[in-house]
């Protein structure tokens, strides 16, 4: 009997690992090509022709740019806390490929297919703060510790609203399963009924990911790169891959919560013949390619102009809406019911 038990948790650790791999492997490459697409995106937006050198049309650049990574010294500062300050890239990179665990490419196709999987999201980038500021105060510098101030308390400020983002969603559902949340979107994406706080909630990952015009904790010009100005070789790597791994997790969860994740627009015939997974890596790089668009297009807000918007304009609007949502459900008797 204990054998048996043994080999079947031994199996069962030997898929579950299997399945990591399975996902990691290219959610890692997607981070990678994330920046080489980001630089030609952007370049495409100033006229100019980007990474074109290293390998035919430049493709092989990410692995150049990491190659050169690895290679150079990792300094650590002489008044800073060691364990702290390495600790503190390793967090925030694990955290962003933790998430991914309960994420359903296709139905069926996740690691944690759990019930309170949007929960878990919620609380894996609540959790991403906490490297971000023990990066700032291990650095023993006062810029970083200025950019880590800066970015808690924007982290913070945006969490609020896209939490009552959520729950309008999941008002809609009654699961908070992310299957479920998929297959309510059968009929219709969540975007058309709920589009104002689709706007919300997808400036809101902007402002949660640190990315333009929300990149107040990178300022350069006056805190000169913020939170990891200290930081160096595989550290700053870490940092720098968390980062693009946080831009596609919040992709990947608007385009569940919003976007009917790996179903086909519409329903239309042809479009059902395309494979679930494609409709769904589709519908992330639409979001990226939004990322990047707007960091070529908008300029940074001020600090101020950043807590005004997150904290008098998406907080009473989400609420607002998740008054006019729970109303309209109970009113017209729209009761919510997880999917078969």
């Amino acid at each position: 009997m204990s054998n048996f038990f043994f080999e079947t948790t031994g199996g069962r650790v030997i898929l579950t690992f299997a399945e990591a791999l399975a996902l990691l492997v290219p959610l890692l490459i997607m981070v990678a090509y994330l920046t080489y697409a980001e630089r030609k995106v952007l370049a495409a937006i100033q006229l100019r022709r980007g990474p074109n050198v290293v390998g035919p049309f430049g493709l092989l650049q990410p692995f150049a740019d990491a190659i050169k990574m690895l290679m150079k010294e990792t300094v650590i500062p002489s008044g800073s806390n060691r364990l702290l300050f390495l600790l503190a890239p390793m967090l925030t990179f694990g955290l962003a490929m933790v998430a991914w665990a309960v994420i359903p490419v296709n139905e069926g196709w996740a690691i944690a297919d759990i019930n309170v999987g949007i929960l878990y999201l919620f609380a894996i980038s609540s959790l991403g703060v906490y490297g971000v500021i023990i990066a700032g105060w291990a650095s023993n510098s006062k810029y970083a510790f200025l950019g880590a101030l800066r970015s808690a308390a924007q982290m913070v400020s945006y969490e609020v609203s896209m939490g009552f983002v959520i729950v309008s969603v999941l008002l809609c559902v009654g699961s908070l399963n992310l299957t479920d949340i998929v297959l309510a979107q059968q009929t219709i994406w969540f975007c058309i009924p709920l589009f104002p706080m689709f706007i919300v909630f997808f400036i809101s990952t902007l402002a949660e990911t640190n990315r333009s015009p929300f990149d107040l904790p990178e300022g350069e010009s006056e805190i000169v790169a913020g939170f990891f100005v200290e930081y160096s070789s595989l550290s700053f790597g870490l940092f720098f891959l968390g980062e693009y791994a946080n831009m596609i997790l919040m992709s990947g969860l608007t385009t569940i919560l919003f976007l009917g994740g790996w179903l086909a627009p519409f329903g239309v015939v042809p479009f059902t013949w395309i494979p679930g997974p494609i409709w769904f890596i589709l519908k992330v790089c639409l979001c990226l390619f939004v990322f990047i668009w707007v960091r070529g297009t908008f300029p940074r807000y001020r600090y101020d102009q950043l807590m005004r918007l997150g904290w008098k304009v998406f907080l009473p609007l989400s609420l607002a809406w998740l008054v006019i949502t729970a109303g309209a459900l109970m009113l017209f008797g729209w009761l919510p019911h997880a999917p078969a």
